[in-house]
């Protein structure tokens, strides 16, 4: 298939020199998607869009998806006093399109707002933080690592729209009723093939870390019950537990805001949805197999909402709420700029258009069924009592 061989033989020298030649599913994946020079993430293979591109996100479809967004981060602004500055912590950024949309709308509805507005883009590709910095360039954005924003620095509202599932997780498999990790090396038979490209192979071991089963007992999940059947597999992602105890860190006082398709951990690891939720997206098609395409396909995988909130409990955040996509921007006002389009004088086709991306903003099962989970830190009561737009549904 079509791997990229310098990335293939990165991960193989990687397995041949650990200690038992194999790695974990998360080494591997965080190797084919964030490797510094190959990985896809890294390298020119990363394609966002509907053109060429090999998936595209809620901002691709129209600027609508942003613009209610502001409406939301408007409104935390006021509860929190209006401070200046109000910073925005955009982490993973995309093509830069989201904070286009965003500041734009601020800077044309609420300028106070704009003037006030400290906005940062957290964003580990270069390929896509170049692409923002050129899309960016008249707006007043920086850019910066997560880990360089001082503890408790921010008051404001650190936000990701689909970053979460690109996260590495690891990956277990029940063999006769026991929890067994699955691990990754190279193919023994490519040495009699002579094949070009390394190919991998999985093997199933011990756990890696004991921080897999306190994850399980974070969850409350115990698979060790009969409902569950041999060879049942999913994963765990580890690595979102680090990631959202840095930002509970350098958050002072404001929101988290975490939009993306995934599950509570009920559903998550539901018996019947025996093969995990991994998937995987090249020209738009995806399938489950993450052994090819190697750095030119992107990983993913759903996010379990449950261990979110559970874990920013454990960092001082409080659940503030969570809701689908849909509900969400409904409650924003997506339904009164479907009705307003009826209105608006523009060419049937851009019309239409524009209200089938609408549609999909909200469609229960597409976008409109992602996750949308709001945690906040450090308000008083005062600030605590006041509902948010997106999570107040009419009655």
């Amino acid at each position: 298939m079509d791997s990229n061989p310098a990335l293939c033989a990165a991960i193989a020298n990687h397995i041949t020199t650990s200690p038992q030649q194999r790695i974990t599913f998360a080494q591997f994946m965080d190797l084919a998607l964030y490797h510094p020079e190959y990985g896809y993430y890294s390298s020119d293979a990363l394609k966002i869009g509907f053109k060429g591109g090999d998936f595209f996100t809620s901002p691709n479809l129209c600027p609508d998806f942003g613009e209610l967004l502001a409406e939301q981060f408007f409104q935390m602004w006021e509860i929190l006093g209006k401070p200046v500055p109000f910073s925005l912590v955009e982490m993973g950024a995309g093509q830069g399109l989201l904070a286009l949309h965003i500041l734009k709308y601020h800077q044309q509805h609420y300028p106070d707002f704009f003037t006030a507005l400290e906005y940062i883009i957290v964003e580990k590709s270069p390929t896509l933080r170049q692409e923002q910095q050129q899309r960016l360039q008249d707006l007043p954005v920086r850019w910066c690592n997560l880990e360089e924003i001082p503890p408790n620095a921010i008051a404001g509202c650190f936000f990701s729209n689909e970053l979460v599932d690109a996260f590495p997780v690891h990956q277990f498999i029940l063999e006769t009723g026991e929890l067994r990790e699955i691990y990754v090396t190279t193919d023994s038979n490519d040495k009699e093939t002579n094949a070009p490209c390394p190919s991998f192979v999985e093997v199933t071991g011990e756990s890696s870390t004991p921080q897999l089963a306190e994850y399980l007992d974070l969850v409350e999940m115990n698979f060790t019950q009969s409902a569950y059947p041999d060879g049942y597999r999913s994963e765990i992602n580890l690595a979102a537990g680090d990631w959202l105890s840095i930002v509970a860190d350098r958050l002072q006082r404001g929101y988290v805001l975490t939009i993306d398709y995934g599950y509570p951990a009920s559903r998550y690891y539901n018996p019947r949805r025996s093969q995990g939720t991994l998937q995987c997206y090249y020209h738009h098609r995806f399938h489950d197999n993450p052994y090819i395409n190697i750095g030119r396909q992107d990983i993913t995988a759903h996010v379990d909402f449950t261990a979110l909130e559970r874990w920013g409990e454990r960092y001082n955040l409080k659940n503030i709420g969570f809701i689908q996509q849909g509900l969400f921007l409904m409650a924003l006002g997506l339904g009164d700029r479907i009705a307003a389009l009826s209105e608006q004088k523009q060419p049937l086709s851009q019309l239409l258009q524009h209200r089938d991306a609408l549609h999909q903003l909200i469609d229960p099962t597409g976008l409109g069924g992602f996750g949308v989970l709001i945690q906040s830190k450090g308000l008083d009561n005062k600030e605590t009592s006041q509902k948010l737009k997106g999570l107040t549904l009419p009655e």
